[in-house]
């Protein structure tokens, strides 16, 4: 007895020393799919730059019934993932958690730093955000939601690297649309109009300046410089491009055939009207070897949106096997979806090599501005593929030669200016002829893509208005603008892989299903058609002169109906089947998926224990008839 006790006492000694050593190795293993625990390359990049500690303040209202349970789930692996920031950085990321209740300190230092308390319908108040703060810099992340889930890791890497930035990036900004917004103007008959979400994320994370369209030179201190839809551009404007990219500059631009969301006046209708904008770059595209489509826009069968009546083959919904996944950029992009978007022609000039980031599929083909909106079947009567892939996107690298071998073109004057003194206002430049070191231009067929109403979903969250991607797109535009500036830490964790994941073979099962299930009733409809057609021909002879219309069917007649019904009620029959079978296969799928997921994982665990306990105890009896 005594000699059991002291082995009982021993082995616990053993127990508490093995925990204790094993306590100083931290292993840490990620088995989720996506590794969804796992944080980016690019954030670890960004923590080992980290040269004073980064405070994160974490506020969520803990016990409080207000919180819907999703949130709280939701709540639990955001303190999963700050760990994780805690431990890569070794230090350099505090992490603080608040509670903060009604009329608590920890809500008001929640309102000093700009995380936002949520109402549920009850009228309850509470706070799921948090704010990141190095030396006088802050940034707040005001409403965490699971919706932006995919981007949580992006949200708080780029909080911490706005905090710590030095200096932000120049960005030159060229557009014809109000993205950075618009204030009233009177004399002009303009309405305010907020900033797009685009405008307003760039200017958080780097320095825009405004460029107009009718600029003679692009600053030097301009590394990089975003053009959207440059609409009745000036030739000085595009020499000014022309000497940027000479020196080294990096250009984006969006141009458009048909600018769905910039209506202009119609000068072609006498009753006045309007009609979508148009922009491209004349005298640069010449230059390149880019011929792009300006009275056209893409219409794609496979890509394109909606079914039925409802099908619009010109608003572009792209996959990521339309996407280049082999660029640094498109491999964080999953879809796009482009409105009324133009291609790229041609072959880029000597000395640039052409990669397509995004194309539309073999069964496409360009239509006429006419139809560019119509949906259904008036959208797709005579339609022929053009059996290739057409580019959406370009990159263009190289040693750019200048579009302007002559040297920049005359000035426009002012009105009432002579031609003398306009040349006065012009300031002399040396004219670069050649790009002294290969450089890069990405060129895209759309603008609209851009816009709110086709990139992001506005939501009210609790009484917060919440932006939520709709796609890719504004990935799209950001990502070139982070790896154009030198920041491409932040593109390798733009979009992670989500914690909730579908039931896809469900899910596959179920679209089978339905397309049998629509089959059926278009064969329905088909032998009703026919039916019908019979019935047309069977009544196609007349009776004689001067009698009356008979209207008794014939036995013919009658025979056709007949089967017409019983052939009805054979398919509807089929029809109940096939949607009681999918209903039983659907639930018998689900029934053991779960089994799998909430069972099989704890009953492997309890065997597990149940054998080392076994094996033990064998081990321990052994032992004791050895010492016996």
């Amino acid at each position: 007895m005594w000699y059991s006790a002291g082995g009982l006492i021993a082995l616990f000694a053993i127990l508490v020393a093995a925990n204790f050593i094993i306590s100083a190795f931290n292993a840490r293993v990620d088995l989720t799919q996506g590794n969804v625990y796992t944080l980016s390359p690019g954030t670890k990049a960004i923590l080992s730059k980290l040269e004073a500690p980064v405070r994160i303040r974490f506020y969520y209202t803990q016990g409080s019934n207000a919180v819907p349970v999703g949130l709280k789930t939701f709540a639990q692996r955001v303190e999963d993932i700050l760990a994780e920031y805690k431990a890569a950085s070794k230090g350099k990321v505090i992490v603080e958690r608040f509670n903060p209740e009604p009329d608590s300190d920890a809500e008001e230092s929640a309102q000093l730093d700009n995380v936002e308390g949520q109402q549920t319908n009850t009228g309850e108040k509470f706070y799921l955000g948090l704010s990141a703060s190095f030396l006088d810099q802050k940034a707040a992340i005001p409403v965490l939601s699971p919706d932006r889930e995919r981007l949580l890791e992006y949200d708080i890497t780029r909080a911490i690297a706005q905090v710590t930035a030095t200096k932000k990036p120049i960005i030159g900004l060229m557009a014809g649309l109000p993205v950075l917004g618009r204030p009233l103007n009177p004399m002009a008959k303009q309405q305010p109009t907020e900033p797009w979400v685009l405008g307003s994320e760039l200017k958080r994370a780097f320095d825009i300046r405004k460029v107009e369209l009718d600029a003679k030179k692009i600053d030097d201190d301009i590394g990089v410089l975003l053009v959207i839809h440059p609409r009745n551009i000036t030739e000085e404007a595009e020499y000014a491009i022309d000497q940027f990219i000479m020196r080294g500059g990096k250009l984006i631009a969006f141009v458009d055939p048909y600018a769905y969301f910039d209506q202009q006046p119609d000068l072609q209708n006498p009753f006045g009207g309007s009609a979508a904008g148009q922009s491209s770059f004349y005298t640069l595209f010449k230059a390149w070897g880019i011929e792009p489509t300006m009275n056209q826009v893409v219409a794609d069968l496979t890509y394109g949106s909606g079914a039925g009546p409802s099908r619009l083959p010109t608003l572009l919904s792209l996959p990521p096997e339309a996407l280049n996944q082999d660029d640094i950029v498109m491999s964080q992009v999953n879809t796009m979806l482009i409105p009324f978007s133009g291609a790229f022609k041609g072959k880029p000039a000597e000395g640039l090599t052409q990669t397509v980031l995004a194309h539309t599929s073999k069964n496409s083909m360009m239509v006429d501005l006419i139809i560019a909106t119509l949906s259904g079947e008036p959208a797709t009567r005579g339609f022929q593929p053009s059996g290739e892939e057409m580019p959406l996107a370009i990159r263009l690298a190289g040693k750019f030669k200048t579009a302007f071998p002559n040297g920049a073109p005359a000035p426009m004057g002012r009105p009432g200016d002579k031609p003398d003194e306009a040349k006065k206002d012009a300031a002399p430049a040396r004219h670069l002829r050649e790009a002294a070191a290969a450089t890069q231009v990405v060129l895209v067929a759309d603008v609209d893509l851009l816009t709110d109403g086709a990139a992001v979903e506005v939501q009210d969250m609790f009484g917060q208005k919440l932006i939520v991607p709709r796609n890719g797109n504004l990935a799209f535009a950001q990502g070139l603008v982070e790896q154009f500036s030198g920041d491409q830490n932040l593109m390798s964790l733009r979009s992670r892989a989500s914690f909730t994941r579908p039931l896809t073979v469900i899910a596959k099962m179920e679209g089978e299903a339905q397309q049998q299930y629509l089959g059926k009733i278009k064969a329905l409809e088909d032998s009703l058609q026919q039916s019908q057609e019979k019935l047309q021909e069977i009544q196609k002879g007349k009776p004689a002169a001067g009698a009356a219309p008979s209207t008794i069917l014939t036995p013919e007649q009658q025979v056709e109906i007949d089967n017409f019904r019983k052939k009805a009620t054979e398919t509807r029959g089929e029809l109940k089947d096939l949607r009681k079978n999918l209903r039983v296969e659907t639930e018998r799928l689900q029934f053991w998926t779960k089994v799998l997921n909430i069972g099989l994982v704890p009953l492997l665990v309890a065997l597990t224990g149940l054998a080392l306990a076994f094996a033990q105890r064998r081990r321990t009896a052994a032992v004791a008839r050895r010492s016996a």
